[in-house]
């Protein structure tokens, strides 16, 4: 049995919809600290990924597997490149909370600094540029067409960004953080106004997506748990805040990007105007944003590990200075861009 799940029941609900030979062996997997993943391999090595949700008292809304569940079997066939889904198993018997089963997608996650070292210096430059080619299909994708024009509000994005982080952080915040309340009247007096709208990520950065060994580019992007419609900039940023340069402060290990011949922020921006044809005059709204949702992201995985120590992962716990650190880029983006 593995935290939450009846491995057993769960071997049980998996063998008739998926070509599988038992017995099923049961792994956790990953650096993420929201959605637990685990890996499965059966009696001739192949391979399957469960998502569940974390364990302890969640906030409403957050971690959705069956959201997930709808937005990848909505999106296959298409030109995003994806894990093919099995299924989503709801079953009270099998686990306590909803469990989503895709397929292994083998290829390359740059989890660590030396993973990105391990590239051969033409395919470092080629993950960013992969990165935002795969942000520019998914901001292409026709809604109608797949069925996810109703997955949620047409309204400003920036705005409901804005009031639904604001209510995450006073639910997940440990301490007092004066900084971070400021950087938030800051985002609201930048705030721009309605925008196009399209299929956003909400998530996008290195961890979260499996590339090519020999030439970097995207084979599939996961955790689609934040995924909305919204500006497609939002994206970007998101993708920015994730993408340290050398120079930055470290930021909780996430310093792939750091490593010689990796694309620079400014060259994600630009390759990101090439493809789309989008203005991108906008942003620096957008990587402040992202910073100041991922420092807020940051400090609820705190709290939930410090409710429920079964939510630490290989990386270990998350220090204060993280979040701090990230405060404190969003405020300089800000400053930049006046």
């Amino acid at each position: 049995m593995i935290e939450g799940v009846d491995t057993a029941a769960m071997t049980a609900w998996v063998s008739p919809r998926v070509d599988v030979e038992l017995p099923l062996a049961y792994e956790r997997v990953g650096l993420g600290q929201s959605n637990l993943t685990y890996l499965v391999t059966d009696a001739k090595g192949a391979r399957l990924v469960l998502r569940r949700p974390p364990m302890g008292e969640l906030l409403a809304s957050a971690h959705d597997v069956a959201r997930e569940h709808r937005i990848l079997s909505a999106l296959q066939g298409s030109d995003v490149p994806l894990p093919v889904v099995h299924g989503l198993c709801e079953d009270p018997a099998v686990a306590d909370r909803p469990v989503l089963v895709v397929s292994f997608v083998d290829g390359l996650v740059l989890d660590e600094r030396g993973d990105a070292e391990g590239l051969p210096p033409a395919a470092r430059h080629a993950v960013g540029l992969s990165l935002v080619d795969t942000l520019a299909r998914i901001h292409a994708v026709e809604l109608d067409r797949v069925g996810l024009d109703d997955l949620a509000s047409h309204k400003p994005y920036a705005a409901r960004q804005l009031k639904r982080w604001a209510g995450q952080w006073e639910l997940s915040r440990t301490r007092d953080l004066g900084e971070l309340d400021r950087l938030t009247g800051r985002l609201h007096e930048r705030e721009p106004g309605a925008g196009e709208v399209t299929l956003v990520h909400g998530d996008c950065h290195l961890r979260n997506v499996i590339i090519d060994p020999d030439d970097a580019q995207v084979r599939a992007i996961l955790d689609w748990e934040l995924a909305t419609l919204g500006d497609p900039l939002a994206d970007l940023g998101t993708a920015l805040a994730y993408w340290p340069q050398a120079g930055d402060p470290p930021t909780m290990r996430f310093d792939a990007s750091t490593v010689a011949g990796f694309a620079t922020r400014t060259e994600l921006v630009e390759h990101y105007a090439e493809v789309s044809g989008r203005d991108v005059s906008a942003v620096p709204f957008w990587h402040g944003l992202g910073l100041w949702k991922l420092a807020i992201i940051l400090e609820g995985v705190r709290r939930r590990q410090l409710d429920d120590p079964r939510n630490l992962t290989a990386m270990g716990s998350i220090p204060p200075d993280a979040v701090d650190q990230l405060v404190a880029a969003a405020h300089v983006v800000l400053d930049e861009a006046v």
